[in-house]
């Protein structure tokens, strides 16, 4: 027998069967609110809708949105002696690394933990250039949805991400893929909770929405409008005018916010570049 529930859902399952054959989605805008109508009508449950819209924005950001800069890369060096690269594992907590040449510029390839410690278990000797695996270059422009089916159909992990000069920019992996559809992956190694601000390289900031205004003026040094408002997640949606939707943009000043994690009722996790305005906002006014 049909109980109250079910009858709920077999209903709504019609209501988005017929809107969905019926108004054919013209556009990705469209689909996401036939997804969100599934849910409030629950045929999906929040979690499998935030992973659909997840799958939906991959295809729209690029390398640069999540790659971990080159300045904040655990790297080993090909002369580095085994005893340090040893250190560096255990204090990182990673299992691959980018080993790179003398300069420190070039990466000559990707050492696996598992292979040092194997090749230990075998002969006790440590050859570190027989070890390292073939690296891939990818560029910064990259769209995540084709660089996840690359790291699927090659089986690969970690990728070395390039600038348009072929200089190392940083690294990405399938777990910030992944965690960009599913969200956070969190492991003991990730940054405190309490830490709200990251830099990342010198002009790239990672900010928790939920960052307060005090805190975030402190840090930055701008002046920001007092409000209606307590938290930083909070002046972004005043200056959106909407509930913030992952993958929006919006600037102020020199700062350019980007909603990176969000859901139906407020942005959880923003990237902020900074870029120097060259005149000032009451000279931009007069023309």
């Amino acid at each position: 027998m049909f109980n109250f529930m079910q009858a709920k859902i077999l209903r709504g399952m019609r209501k988005l069967i017929i809107k969905t054959f019926l108004h054919e989605p013209r556009g990705k805008t469209m689909l996401i609110e036939i997804l969100q109508s599934a849910e409030n009508n629950n045929v999906v449950d929040i979690d499998t809708q935030a992973m659909m819209e997840g799958a939906l924005m991959v295809s729209e950001m690029q390398v640069r949105d999540i790659m971990l800069p080159s300045s904040e890369i655990t790297s080993i060096t090909l002369t580095d002696d085994v005893k340090h690269i040893h250190q560096t594992m255990a204090r990182s907590g990673h299992s691959r690394f980018p080993v790179f040449d003398e300069t420190g510029e070039n990466v000559l390839g990707i050492l696996l933990a598992k292979d040092l410690l194997a090749s230990e278990l075998i002969d006790g000797k440590n050859k570190i250039r027989g070890m390292l695996r073939v690296p891939v270059f990818v560029p910064e422009s990259k769209k995540l949805n084709i660089l996840l089916r690359e790291f699927k159909a090659n089986r690969n992990h970690l990728a070395v991400v390039v600038d348009e000069y072929g200089k190392v920019s940083g690294l990405v992996s399938i777990e910030d893929v992944l965690e960009q559809i599913v969200g956070d992956i969190d492991d003991e190694h990730d940054y405190e909770d309490e830490e709200n601000i990251r830099q990342h390289g010198k002009e790239r900031f990672t900010v928790k929405s939920r960052t307060s205004i005090d805190e975030f003026v402190d840090y930055f040094k701008i002046d920001i409008l007092q409000d209606d408002y307590e938290t930083i997640g909070g002046f972004v949606t005043k200056l959106l005018g909407h509930v913030p939707e992952k993958g929006e943009e919006v600037r102020y000043g020199e700062l350019t916010f980007k909603v990176m994690r969000a859901d139906q009722r407020r942005s959880h996790l923003l990237r902020i570049i900074r870029e120097k305005v060259q005149q000032k906002p009451d000279e931009a006014e007069k023309k």
